[in-house]
């Protein structure tokens, strides 16, 4: 225990020195300044071909797209990583949330080839009120799963541990509830699986260890090769191995899963989205610099100051791009045209500059002429819409007031898309 409390000082030693070099660095927040840019085309090839059938889109440019982030901005994620996976249901109550939902508690054991183990916790809400099998929103929380609930028969989540010994105080049952609507969800008959992002690997380069990189032999995320993926690649590669536990509940429609993601974790949920086609909606919460915002705007947080704040986020060769964005053969809107022909939706915060709102709306609004080629409905015009007015077509949007959080309006919007988008399914 000693050893981990000196790493985790450490840790916060680093984190706090990088936010001292940063804090003065450049930060655009005004439009007049945005550079002159010109976005790539998604539907040219690398060779100069346009794409005017699907099979060239799906067969060739998606794959160009593809390598392209898989290589320069999150990192290769292994084909094979030799880690095997079990489950053990932990508990469960048929008469959770004042008999609305049957919660499952279940424990994650993964084991690396090096014979190492580690361990994670899912929370899964299922709605009492459904009949069959019901859709479902699978979501990481930052704090432990008993930040998200005041119930008090929710286990705390294996990575408190490692916070506990520092005495942190945000990892108290309930912290974080507000962003949870679990009720207004089940009520509208979906469930909600969620898991701390910590459990898969703990949002440090000094606590790593206690993650799944401790299972990746050979790997260290602080002296990686350039393409190696980093946090947000393992991340995303933990949403799909919920996604291999969903599928087998017997509740749950694995044809209607969705992945939801907030900041750090929008970033995630997009990339865990474009690389697994199960999850039907992909959403983006006030994901940034680095998740929805158009990179070449330079506006807000920026590629210099995410990779200097967060080098563990990205693979290495993304450094490249630090205040060189006009140099970037792509950008965000091509990440997010990579979900087509599956629905896609972004949200916004008023208040949240910081994220480049109307970067995020652009990127959505540029997916367009990939879902024409799929004859779907993209965003219908480049001017961002009014705040608290949502745009449902299949691709989504709002802008609501307020500053960077999860708020009970953002889960009605989304719902609404998603009901929209399943029921022609």
């Amino acid at each position: 225990m000693k050893k981990r409390i000196e790493i985790l000082m450490l840790s916060l030693f680093m984190t706090a020195t990088i936010a001292g070099q940063n804090k003065n660095a450049p930060v655009n927040y005004d439009e007049g300044k945005v550079p002159t840019f010109e976005l790539p085309d998604p539907l040219k090839c690398e060779n100069g071909e346009s794409v005017s059938t699907i099979k060239q889109w799906e067969k060739v440019r998606r794959h160009e797209i593809m390598k392209l982030y898989s290589e320069q901005v999150y990192g290769v994620t292994p084909k094979q990583t030799g880690i095997k996976m079990k489950h053990e249901l932990v508990s469960s109550n048929h008469e959770a949330m004042g008999g609305l939902a049957t919660s499952k508690q279940v424990r994650f054991t993964f084991t690396g080839k090096n014979g190492a183990t580690h361990q994670a916790l899912l929370l899964l809400y299922i709605p009492n009120n459904t009949q069959g099998r019901v859709p479902v929103i699978v979501s990481y929380n930052f704090h432990g799963n008993q930040t998200t609930t005041f119930d008090n028969e929710v286990i705390y989540s294996p990575s408190h541990e490692i916070m506990k010994s520092l005495g942190s105080d945000n990892w108290g049952r309930g912290e974080q509830a507000s962003r949870w609507s679990y009720e207004l969800a089940l009520q509208r008959g979906y469930a909600i699986a969620t898991m701390s992002y910590s459990d898969i690997c703990p949002d440090s380069p000094e606590l790593c260890e206690y993650g799944i990189p401790s299972l990746l032999q050979g790997y260290n995320i602080n002296s990686r090769g350039e393409h190696e993926w980093g946090a947000i690649g393992i991340w995303a590669w933990g949403y799909s191995r919920i996604a291999d536990y969903l599928e087998k509940e017997k509740r749950i429609d694995k044809k209607r899963m969705v992945v939801l993601g907030h900041s750090r974790i929008g970033k995630t949920a997009l990339w865990a989205g474009v690389q697994d086609s199960r999850f039907k909606v992909v959403i983006s919460n006030d994901s940034g610099c680095g998740g929805a915002a158009l990179s070449k705007r330079v506006f807000g947080e920026n590629i210099a100051i995410i990779t200097a704040s967060f080098p563990h986020w990205f693979c290495t060769a993304f450094n490249v791009y630090s205040e060189n964005e006009a140099a970037l053969p792509f950008d965000q809107h091509e990440l997010l045209s990579l979900v087509a022909p599956r629905h896609v939706y972004v949200a916004s915060a008023e208040d949240d500059q910081w994220a480049d709102p109307r970067g995020e709306y652009l990127s959505a609004y540029y997916t367009g002429s990939v879902y024409r080629l799929y004859n779907m409905q993209g965003l219908p015009s480049d001017a961002q819409p009014a705040v608290n007015q949502p745009q449902h077509y299949d691709v989504g949007y709002h802008i609501r007031t307020g500053g960077h959080d999860v708020k009970n309006y953002d889960w009605q919007c989304y719902l609404d898309f998603c009901d929209k988008v399943f029921k022609k399914l």
